[in-house]
C-alpha cells in the first residue's frame, strides 16, 4: 500500500508537509491568526497530523508521530476546531433530544442518498465515491481508541459493533475492503486516499472530528454519540444507495458494500443506542452532555457536507476540486460496466 503526502493547500499546510520532509525535531510552522476552524488549509494540516496515527506517509520519519513541537501544533489546530463545533452546536444540548432527531423520518429527505437514488448520474455517484473513501479508507478504525476508555456492558456491545465493521474475522469481508471492491467495481482508483487532494474543507472535517474524538479521553462520550449518529443513520441511507445503484446496474462490488450496511447496521443501531449509550448514561452520567454533542456535531458537519456536494450537482458543476475527474461528460460521467 503506497502512502502518499498530499498537496500543500495553503501556508499551514504547506510548513506541516515541509516539516514531515525532514527528519523528526526539524523545525514546525507556527498556526497563523489568520488560519480559520472551518479552511481547508487547517483540516488538511490537521489531517496529515493525524494520519501518523494511522498508516502514515511513506519515506516519513516515525519518529513524527510523538514528537513534542508537532502535537504542539497539532493542539492548536484541534483546539480552534473544537471551539467552531461546540460554538455551532451550542449549549442546548438534550441527548433524548438528540436521538429522537436520529430515529425521525423526515417527510421529505433531501441528502445526497436520497438525490441519487431518484436523479443520480453515474459522474455524480462516482464523485460521492471519491469523498467518502477518505472516511472509508479508515473506516471503524478511530471507534478502536474508544475501547480502552469504556467498561462492562458498554466495551462489549461495542466491540461486537467493531467485530463486524472488521469482517468479523475474514479480512474480505473488512469494511475498508468492501469500500475499495466498491471503488474498483466502480472504475476508479481504490488506493489508500488517492483522492485526498480532491475533497473539499468539508469532508475532511468530518474525519478530522472522528479522530479528534477518537484521540482523547475526555471526549469519549462525543466519540461514542458520533458513533451511535453514524450506525443508526446508515441502514437508511445504505438502503437508498442500493436502489440508486440497482438503477443505473452498478457493478455488484459497489452494490454490497452498501447492501451490508442495511444489513449491520440495523443492527448495530440497536447496540449502540441501547447497550453502549444506555450502559454510559446509567454507568457515568455525566457523559449525557458530551454524546449530545458527538450527535448533534455530527449532524451538522454532514449536513454541511450535504448542501456543498448538493449545490454544486443542482448547478450541474462537480463537487471535486480537481478539474480532471469530475462533471458531466468527464471521465466519471461513463455508464457502469453492467448496464444493458
Amino acid at each position: 500500500m503506497r502512502r502518499v503526502l498530499p498537496q500543500p493547500c495553503g501556508e499551514l499546510s504547506a510548513g506541516v508537509l515541509a516539516a514531515l520532509g525532514g527528519r523528526a525535531g526539524s523545525a514546525v510552522p507556527t498556526v497563523p491568526d489568520r488560519a480559520t476552524a472551518d479552511s481547508r488549509d487547517l483540516h488538511m494540516a490537521l489531517h496529515t497530523c493525524y494520519a501518523l496515527h494511522y498508516a502514515g506517509f511513506d519515506g516519513v520519519d516515525e519518529d513524527w508521530e510523538w514528537n513534542p513541537q508537532l502535537l504542539c501544533l497539532r493542539s492548536e489546530l484541534e483546539r480552534r476546531f473544537l471551539t467552531m463545533l461546540r460554538s455551532d452546536a451550542g449549549s442546548d444540548l438534550d441527548l433524548d433530544r438528540e436521538l429522537d432527531a436520529l430515529l425521525t423520518v423526515p417527510d421529505e429527505d433531501t441528502g445526497i442518498a436520497a438525490f441519487l437514488e431518484e436523479r443520480g448520474e453515474p459522474w455524480q455517484v462516482r464523485e460521492y465515491f471519491a469523498h467518502r473513501s477518505i472516511l472509508h479508507h479508515q473506516e471503524a478504525d478511530p471507534y478502536a481508541w474508544l475501547i480502552p476508555r469504556l467498561r462492562g456492558r458498554a466495551k462489549a456491545a461495542l466491540v461486537a459493533v467493531e467485530f463486524d465493521e472488521f469482517g468479523g474475522g475474514h479480512a474480505d469481508r473488512i469494511h475498508q475492503r468492501l469500500y475499495a471492491d466498491l471503488l474498483a467495481g466502480a472504475g476508479m482508483n481504490s488506493a489508500y486516499l488517492f483522492y485526498l487532494d480532491a475533497v473539499p474543507a468539508h469532508m475532511l472535517a468530518i474525519v478530522n472530528m472522528m479522530s479528534l474524538f477518537g484521540l482523547h479521553r475526555g471526549l469519549r462520550g462525543a466519540g461514542v454519540g458520533h458513533f451511535a449518529a453514524v450506525e443508526i443513520t446508515s441502514s437508511p441511507a445504505s438502503r437508498r444507495m442500493v436502489r440508486a445503484l440497482e438503477r443505473l446496474h452498478a457493478d455488484p462490488a459497489s452494490i454490497r458494500f452498501y447492501r451490508e450496511h442495511v444489513e449491520a447496521d440495523a443492527v448495530h443501531e440497536q447496540l449502540m443506542r441501547r447497550e453502549v449509550i444506555g450502559d454510559l448514561r446509567a454507568a457515568e452520567p455525566e457523559l449525557r452532555a458530551s454524546i449530545a454533542f458527538g450527535i448533534h456535531a455530527t449532524g451538522l458537519l454532514e449536513d454541511r457536507f450535504a448542501e456543498y456536494v448538493l449545490t454544486r450537482w443542482r448547478d450541474g458543476r462537480t463537487s471535486l476540486l480537481s478539474a480532471e475527474p469530475a462533471g458531466e461528460g468527464s471521465e466519471f460521467d461513463r455508464p457502469f460496466a453492467n448496464e444493458q
